[in-house]
């Protein structure tokens, strides 16, 4: 057999983190790596870094994986005098005090448990720069699991933060062995925005979903129910003003409410840990739809995905300055079999992979007009059975078993990499 390799993976999140889709990229690659030859590490913050803790996952982590965790502040919450700080306090974070700790510690666990390489991932930059720290000063091979775009021409907003993070994301560019991608077209950005970044250095890894989280999920309701209870259509997960702005949609709503096309007694929308809901539960006041529109409190992962179950349909916003990004509770939403309404631009990945997959009816969701015009149809689908299911063959690909696969390729390609270049500087003759 061959000898099993170790990786430290450096992640912000991981549990017990709460109310983030993104623990379970790091969670479940420490889950199915060691299957393909490579043992984790991981380096995290301590959880008082986290805003909201839940320990519900914490017995999800692999007896095997050994944890250190490092101290971290919030700067905003930990080191603000009256909710105020210096902004180099809060670079490339609020989380950059987790540096000053995990860098040393990273250092000495490399050597002592013989770390092969060094696995960074996003998207908290301050686990970026602790990667880029541990591989130039141990020279261990680095990768980096972006995911999603570092920057964008207007983000972050404030400028200060705009150019530090650039900075960061050339040295990606630059030092890391491979830089790994969940959607095809942040792949094009990147390749556009840096031209010496090669093909061969940019990975795609989707996100996906992991079948053992949906075992004892109980099945869903019947599709072509009785008139006799609301429909209910479900949100999880944060909602952010800007990104995935519900306005046009509570708008849309609001005018079917007028004109007496939907009720409290016939629609039930639940936006379950949206993450602004003071914010949200004015508009909804507003505008008058909060009997149909209800803002829910965070459940554990899986009792959020059988909540999911029991939906007639879910919902997922992502507006166009996201296209090239896919929501990572997408997956789950095709695992779980329920037919899924997109409130998305048709230009971006989301729709690219719905398309691929089935299951979703897809509106603009910047176009108040196409929801209101288009949401009464797709309710009289799913009341009556007729809107069709997600695909289960295309489905499957995204299983997070196949995810760890991939990765696991991408690092022993990496490691033979270097061991060819090493073989190969050894048998150049010294002049």
């Amino acid at each position: 057999m061959a000898e099993t390799k170790r990786v430290l993976i450096v992640a912000y999140h991981f549990p017990p983190i709460a109310g983030s889709s993104g623990v379970l990229r790091a969670l479940k690659l420490c889950r199915y790596l060691p299957e393909n030859g490579w043992q984790p590490t991981v380096l995290a913050p301590n959880p008082r870094a986290y805003e909201r803790t839940d320990s519900s996952q914490l017995s999800d982590i692999p007896p095997g994986v050994h944890v250190l965790r490092t101290s971290a502040f919030d700067t905003q919450r930990h080191l603000s005098i009256g909710g105020r700080y210096f902004g180099w306090m809060a670079l490339p974070d609020r989380w950059a005090s987790w540096v000053v700790s995990a860098v040393p510690a990273g250092l000495r666990v490399i050597r002592r448990e013989k770390i092969d390489a060094i696995f960074s991932t996003f998207p908290i930059p301050s686990a970026v720069m602790i990667g880029w720290l541990l591989h130039r000063l141990s020279g261990k091979p680095w990768i980096v699991d972006l995911r999603d775009s570092m920057t964008e021409d207007d983000y972050p907003r404030d400028p200060a933060i705009r150019r530090h993070l650039r900075k960061l994301e050339a040295r990606v560019v630059r030092d890391a062995s491979r830089i790994l991608f969940t959607a095809a077209s942040a792949i094009r950005i990147y390749r556009q925005r840096y031209p010496s970044l090669t093909a061969d250095k940019c990975v795609l890894v989707p996100n996906g979903y992991d079948e053992d989280d949906f075992q004892n999920i109980p099945e869903a309701p019947a599709t072509n129910r009785s008139a006799d209870r609301p429909l209910r259509l479900l949100h999880l997960g944060l909602l952010y003003p800007a990104e995935r702005d519900p306005r046009p949609f509570f708008r849309a709503i609001a005018r079917l409410k007028s004109e007496g096309r939907v009720s409290a007694n016939s629609l039930t929308i639940d936006l379950r840990a949206s993450g602004y809901e003071p914010l949200y539960a004015a508009m909804l006041r507003e505008i008058g739809v909060d009997d149909i529109v209800h803002l829910l409190p965070p459940l554990p992962y899986r009792e959020a995905l059988r909540d999911a179950a029991q939906a007639d349909a879910l919902l997922l916003f992502q507006a166009a300055n996201c296209d090239h990004q896919i929501p990572a509770k997408t997956f789950e939403y095709l695992r779980l079999r329920r037919s899924i309404l997109a409130l998305t631009s048709e230009t971006g990945d989301t729709a690219a992979l719905l398309h691929s997959t089935g299951g979703a009816t897809i509106f603009d969701l910047a176009n108040e007009e196409a929801i209101y015009s288009g949401l009464p149809g797709f309710l009289d689908t799913i009341a009556h059975g007729n809107h069709p299911m997600p695909d289960d063959g295309t489905v499957q690909q995204y299983s997070r078993r196949s995810q760890a696969a991939a990765v696991a390729q991408c690092l022993s390609q990496v490691l033979n990499e270097k061991a060819r270049g090493a073989a190969e500087a050894a048998s150049v003759p010294a002049k």
